[in-house]
């Protein structure tokens, strides 16, 4: 990654959540329709950094209560920090309920030595890279990273299960779409797909009656 400043719309405000909203209104064959069903899309953004990886990693696999739960053990314990995690040994990792995989993670990410504040103003595609070349982040996390802690218009997280079903009830596709395809569909909503992803994620939760993501 270079020095350079990468100019990409960054999203810090409810406003520009709305104005992404009102673009895809106007330019897409079904987001009118969709916000009608949604009203005003959320914010949803989050902190970066190393806690909030941390937390995702937590979150992998297990429901939002016991996510929450874990997380509020390691901040107890003091270890949602590189040197912390780094430092302690299995059972206090264990304590707070860490399966040994998961300490594995957080162990490579607390090892990995990310420049948090450099991927601030790296390209999305460097961001993405940068954070699965860690053991236990996935596309999916990064693309929300890059997404929610970063504020990143333009990006997507077309792996995720609960965009695709939104996909396709909104669409009206007689199949989920896989991610390749999902990917391809989402171009129609550049240069506000985050926001497009704000809004399937609605969508969602009042067709399925349930949330999409924690």
């Amino acid at each position: 990654m270079g020095d350079e400043f990468v100019s990409e719309r960054i999203i810090t405000h409810e406003d520009q959540v709305a104005e992404g909203a009102a673009w895809l209104a106007e330019n897409t064959d079904h987001f009118a329709r969709l916000l009608e069903i949604t009203g005003p899309l959320p914010l949803r953004r989050t902190p970066d950094g190393f806690g909030q990886l941390c937390s995702a990693i937590v979150s992998q696999q297990v429901s939002t209560a016991s996510a929450r739960a874990i997380r509020g053990r390691l901040e107890t314990a003091g270890l949602m920090r590189p040197d912390t995690i780094a430092q302690a040994d299995d059972d206090s990792l264990r304590a707070c309920g860490l399966s040994r995989q998961k300490m594995r993670y957080l162990r490579a990410l607390a090892a990995s030595g990310i420049d948090f504040e450099a991927l601030r103003t790296a390209p999305t595609p460097d961001v993405v890279a940068t954070l699965t070349a860690v053991t236990g982040i996935g596309v999916w996390t990064a693309e929300i990273y890059a997404m929610f802690a970063l504020g990143r218009a333009d990006v997507f997280a077309p792996g995720d299960l609960a965009l695709q079903e939104g996909a396709r009830h909104l669409l009206g596709l007689e199949d989920r779409p896989k991610e390749r395809a999902l990917r391809e569909i989402a171009l129609q909503w550049s240069p506000w797909r985050a926001v497009a992803a704000r809004g399937l994620w609605e969508y969602y939760h009042h067709v399925k009656g349930r949330e999409g993501i924690l």
